[in-house]
């Protein structure tokens, strides 16, 4: 949901590559000697995250659960992104899962993304399918997993953490629209995309030491879908055209941006978060702090 970032100096060095099906930029605002090294360990952190949690491939431990019920021993990265959903999945009684991923690929966005849809199966319950104590999780009938709601947000925390662990203290990330920032002395500018136009704008946003992520359902449509299924009505939601949260981290701000599509964002509780959505008949819906402007007509909550 991001057109382009304003960065506070003239050339920083930036590190651009494709992974996970989308577009990575990293710029960082400091000298760095070994950004072959930083960039090798990206490259090697994002595979290992999507060997783990990728419903797209055949050897990962998603497709391992996928096919055989048993106790899985969970990767030491689990704790957070499963807390969360789990959390989430309670408070939209259970619209937003994890255990979306067969009805996804039913609808046609599947491993090999075909778009066509077969015959769409009902989507488990969390009690009928799962049973989770960290680092333990229990697969109680096989279930294809789908992490897309948060996990792209959370491997950019992950990525910001081993940035760190270089010793750099100002960058930027940019992985598809789902951004992190650190270390800036001054807000980044993000031009927030039109949902109905990727070559406009339709607002900007200013960002300090935060992460934003967007989310629209026209960027992943194909027939009567787009990336984001209802598990009830086993049908897309079609009320929100555009929806961009901020917060802390990119896990919980990616991970709003679908939550939103299924409850008002004054019934998500425990989190502190602000948020823009576009709504289907174009207006705006924000709440009072979020770090933008927008040019189209808006109620502040």
């Amino acid at each position: 949901m991001t057109l382009s970032t304003k960065s506070e100096i003239k050339q920083p060095l930036n590190i651009h590559f494709e992974a996970i099906g989308t577009v990575w930029d990293i710029e960082i605002f400091q000298p760095l000697m070994a950004v072959n090294l930083l960039e090798a360990e990206v490259i090697k952190r994002i595979e290992l995250f999507d060997k783990n949690y990728s419903r797209f491939r055949d050897d990962s431990l998603v497709t391992k659960i996928s096919h055989n019920i048993g106790t899985y021993q969970l990767p030491d990265d689990a704790e957070p992104l499963f807390d969360l959903y789990r959390d989430l999945y309670q408070q939209t009684n259970g619209l937003m899962t994890p255990l979306v991923g067969n009805l996804l690929s039913d609808a046609g966005y599947d491993a090999t993304y075909t778009l066509k849809t077969k015959k769409l199966r009902r989507v488990l319950t969390w009690d009928e399918s799962l049973d989770y104590h960290f680092p333990q999780l229990t697969v109680k009938q096989p279930v294809l997993l789908d992490f897309g709601a948060a996990g792209k947000g959370y491997l950019v925390d992950i990525i910001s953490n081993l940035i760190l662990s270089f010793g750099i203290q100002s960058f930027c990330i940019n992985a598809g629209g789902d951004i992190y920032t650190h270390g800036t002395t001054k807000p980044l500018e993000i031009a927030l995309q039109h949902p109905d136009d990727q070559t406009l704008a339709v607002g900007i946003a200013y960002i300090k030491n935060i992460a934003l992520c967007g989310s629209s359902p026209s960027l992943r449509a194909w027939g009567e879908f787009h990336h984001i299924i209802n598990p009830s009505t086993q049908s897309s939601p079609r009320h929100i055209k555009a929806v961009w949260a901020v917060a802390q981290t990119a896990l919980l701000a990616d991970a709003l941006t679908t939550a939103l599509f299924f409850i008002p964002a004054n019934k998500i509780t425990n989190y502190k978060f602000d948020y823009a959505i576009i709504h289907n008949d174009d207006q705006l819906e924000c709440s009072s702090e979020f770090p933008g402007e927008f040019f189209i007509d808006k109620v502040k909550l």
